[in-house]
């Protein structure tokens, strides 16, 4: 017997379906799911119904005319095309050539009603979200107990915070029936009363993520107590948890960072704090000393023992000031009387006694300065200078000598 290579095989499967005259023109309809638009500008996606699933693909090549408008999640389609090997994978799939649209397909169906239902009940409205605590000691984490969200959850909770206490709850997170156990996780975490809850998967086809769209799953986030942060999913996925919870995580890593605080950030942040406050302390104790120094002299300045010292020492310049000035003025009077005394002692009649001149006076001591001053008979005292002489009238001669008086 021959011995044929993988890769005869898968090529020989590829000859095969080609030739097949229903596979190789093929109409299929199904509900779109796990559609991803490529850089490359290829589609990939995959059809669903009840009963399976098949993988298909669309290059950018064929989108120009096959497709008319924008491939979405949900949607329910009729894709026309052949089904062919990737000989590399060993995989067959649709290769499209056009797709029209149906319609919604009937889990989007139910997914938008439940949706614009309970939004016009108000359970989305942001003033019901509560805030999540930037600092806490417990975490609920409501997923599957094997995936790789809850690894996730715990490597980076724990990378953040080594000290966060985490307390899992495995529910089942796709399938029938999920919905109940993640509706159950959230009624166990209200008894055992975390700071805040994550509830989340991670990635998967719509399909997958449905269970995260169960009507009793939001009115149990929405009436829970406790913050709630829904992390189903990758980015581009959008549930009803996303819209009820108190806040959305694009991924289940992403919603332990929003749910843990980073301690060694908050150790450094508490050094900074404890520096600063330090320093605004010193800096403000010493304003405190400055202005301590500053009214105690102040007090000092203003002390009646300074005040009267002050007073002392004013007292006491006033004092050298006015025996200064007194001085000053007895100076200058002596200075002024020095001069009178010489003025009067140059006019004095002493002065012209002393030349041999006299003065006289009558008997009520004017100063006889002409005849008619005096009668004959009067009595007169000549002063001279070193006497007094006295002589009664006789004679009284004008200065003429030609008339005598008596």
């Amino acid at each position: 017997m021959k011995i044929y290579s993988v890769t005869d095989i898968n090529n020989y499967i590829k000859v095969l379906l080609m030739k097949d005259n229903v596979l190789s023109c093929v109409k299929v309809s199904g509900e779109v799911s796990n559609c991803k638009y490529h850089s490359s500008g290829h589609i990939y996606f995959t059809l669903k119904d009840q009963g399976g699933i098949l993988t298909c693909v669309m290059f950018a090549s064929k989108r120009i005319r096959g497709l008319k408008f924008t491939l979405q999640e949900g949607m329910s389609v009729v894709v026309t095309g052949q089904v062919s090997i990737y000989e590399r994978d060993g995989k067959y799939q649709l290769y499209a050539d056009s797709i029209e649209q149906q319609g919604l397909g009937e889990l989007f169906e139910k997914y938008e009603k439940l949706k614009e239902k309970l939004d016009k009940e108000g359970l989305f409205d942001e003033a019901h979200k509560k805030p999540i605590p930037e600092y806490i000691r417990t975490l609920g984490v409501i997923t599957s107990q094997t995936g790789a969200a809850v690894r996730d959850i715990i490597n980076v909770a724990h990378r953040r915070n080594p000290y966060v206490r985490i307390v899992i709850y495995p529910a089942q997170v796709q399938g029938a029936g999920a919905a109940a156990t993640l509706v159950a996780g959230i009624h166990a975490m209200e008894r055992i009363a975390p700071d805040v809850i994550i509830i989340g998967r991670g990635g998967g086809s719509f399909e997958d993520l449905f269970e995260f769209n169960d009507e009793a799953l939001a009115r149990a986030i929405y009436d829970c107590p406790i913050p709630v942060i829904s992390a189903v999913g990758h980015e581009v996925d959008f549930s009803i948890c996303d819209y009820v919870s108190d806040l959305r995580a694009p991924t289940p890593s992403a919603g332990a960072e929003l749910a843990v605080y980073d301690f060694s950030g908050l150790e450094a942040s508490l050094v900074d704090y404890h520096s600063s406050l330090l320093r605004a302390m010193t800096d403000r104790i010493e304003r405190y000393r400055s202005r301590s120094a500053q009214l105690v002299l102040g007090l000092q300045k203003n002390s009646p023992r300074s005040i009267l010292n002050e007073r002392r020492f004013l007292a006491g310049a006033l004092e050298d000031a006015l025996k200064r000035a007194i001085r000053d003025q007895l100076n200058e009077s002596r200075h002024r009387l020095s001069l009178c005394s010489a003025s009067l002692d140059a006019l004095s009649p002493l002065k012209s006694l002393s030349r041999g001149f006299s003065y006289t006076v009558d008997e009520k001591g004017t100063n006889v300065r002409s005849i008619s001053d005096v009668r004959t008979g009067d009595r007169l005292s000549i002063y001279v200078s070193d006497g007094i002489i006295g002589a009664d009238i006789k004679e009284i001669e004008a200065a003429d000598h030609n008339s005598k008086r008596s």
